[in-house]
């Protein structure tokens, strides 16, 4: 609801940011971390570039049901930026528009618009 509130600027020609990681379990790192947080990052990646708006939506607050969400995000705050730049996206397609390894961790990042 936040980014949704924020879409109209987009209108006015600001940028809206979201920034963070799609991966945020710092106690896990290396070895051990590449499995899950890949099954995790495939998972997050197909739910937030859905190509149906209100179904992306859902799928992106039902985060938790997705694989190895509590392994990924302990606390559920650190998603709140993607949120907010999802909303704001509105209707407008989302891209995968970088995906890396950190630390072990699988990491992507995404464009609406």
């Amino acid at each position: 609801a936040a980014g949704r509130a924020l879409a109209p600027l987009r209108d006015e020609g600001v940028l809206i940011v979201g920034s963070g990681m799609s991966f945020h379990n710092l106690r896990v790192r290396g070895p051990q971390a590449i499995a899950p947080s890949t099954a995790w990052d495939y998972a997050l990646t197909a739910a937030v570039t859905d190509p149906d708006p209100q179904r992306r939506a859902a799928r992106v607050a039902a985060w938790e049901h997705l694989p190895q969400a509590r392994f990924a995000h302990p606390r559920e705050e650190h998603l709140l930026p993607l949120m907010v730049a999802l909303g704001a996206g509105g209707d407008d397609a989302a891209t995968c528009d970088h995906r890396s390894s950190v630390m072990g961790w699988s990491v992507s990042g995404y464009r609406f618009g």
